[in-house]
């Protein structure tokens, strides 16, 4: 990797020179922009639609691991694509809680997508912040890795223990205590007004429920971040490459929303391997503390974790396709059931 490439940030090495990040921060600051005028005016998304955007926002992290791989090296790339992956898993998820509140709030389909579109934009803010407060902390010693992987192998922990309760997840947003706080503060209406969040009603300026889903997606946002950005720094230190990771990952929510719409109740598997996921990389990171301190602890390359990743992301996937075409099999009459004689008996 060329040396003169690589920022060093007291302990923490990123390829994330000032230009760098200008660049990229333009250039997510015009994507949105894009996103906004799209979203202006409302409408119902169609299939075709959103598989051209989710193409599109699937080429862009594949262009621009291949310029992190001829710029800065295999290593880095590696890092990169295997960040990646992580954050697309887990923002498979977050679209899962999203389409639950979608639906708790009613919004009309015309307008999901701009709830979407100011869900991204708060996750992005808040992972901006989370990534830098999480730089900090790496500098400050290597006990971060053991609170960071700490973290994830809890986390994984209750997202398998939810998962092997077989209840359904559910959506309360009448105890979630950001809706309560605004509903006592200003009136709600009860109907939609087009894109409005708010508007005059009986002589005061009142909510709209619109205003209500947006608050409880970003209030979600805060809980998904404090998975999601450890879990990146357990692939990589690089603050640049996390922030590019879930940029990516972010990005592209909208569109995949409504092509997976339809998928995402059927994929019943999918929080089990994301506690894998989150559980592995969580050892990596107490891996990596422990290496620091007794060079003996064997720790866990890059590539061979974007091998685990791959393999337990295609193993779900299979196996939630298997169990939902044996259920979908109708249950055999009783008649078949009941075993046939044999002849002359």
């Amino acid at each position: 990797m060329p040396a003169e490439t690589i920022l060093s940030a007291a302990d923490l090495e990123t390829i994330g020179s000032p230009k760098l990040w200008a660049i990229t921060v333009a250039a997510l600051v015009s994507l949105l922009a894009a996103d906004f005028a799209v979203t202006r005016r409302p409408h119902e998304v169609r299939m075709r639609e959103a598989v051209g955007w989710s193409i599109f926002y699937l080429a862009l992290p594949l262009i621009f691991g291949v310029y992190v791989w001829g710029a800065f090296g295999s290593g880095v790339a590696t890092e990169f694509f295997t960040g990646y992956m992580v954050e697309k898993s887990l923002s498979v998820d977050n679209l899962f809680v999203f389409m639950l509140l979608l639906s708790a709030f009613a919004v009309p389909a015309a307008l999901a997508q701009r709830v979407l579109l100011y869900g991204i934009i708060g996750a992005l803010v808040l992972r901006a912040i989370f990534i830098a407060l999480g730089a900090a902390v790496l500098q400050s010693g290597t006990w971060a890795f053991l609170l960071f992987g700490g973290i994830l192998i809890v986390t994984a922990w209750k997202i398998l223990k939810d998962a092997l309760s077989g209840e359904d997840q559910k959506v309360d947003i009448s105890a979630m205590r950001s809706v309560r706080l605004l509903r006592r503060f200003m009136p709600v209406t009860d109907d939609y007004h087009g894109s409005l969040l708010t508007v005059r009603h009986n002589g005061r300026r009142a909510l709209t429920p619109l205003a209500l889903a947006i608050v409880a997606v970003f209030a979600t946002d805060i809980v998904f971040a404090v998975d999601s950005v450890p879990a990146v720094y357990g692939v990589t230190e690089d603050p640049f490459i996390v922030f590019a990771t879930n940029a990516f990952a972010l990005l592209g929510l909208r569109a995949l929303y409504f092509v997976l719409m339809g998928v995402l109740t059927k994929l019943r598997h999918l929080n089990h391997g994301l506690s894998l996921i989150l559980a592995f990389i969580g050892t990596k990171l107490v891996l990596h503390w422990a290496h620091g301190i007794w060079t003996w602890v064997p720790e866990i390359p890059t590539l061979a974790s974007l091998g685990f990743i791959i393999a337990v992301l295609l193993t779900v996937t299979i196996t939630s396709v298997h169990a939902n075409r044996r259920d979908a099999k109708p249950a055999p009459s009783p008649a078949e059931r009941e075993p046939r004689s044999r002849p002359g008996h």
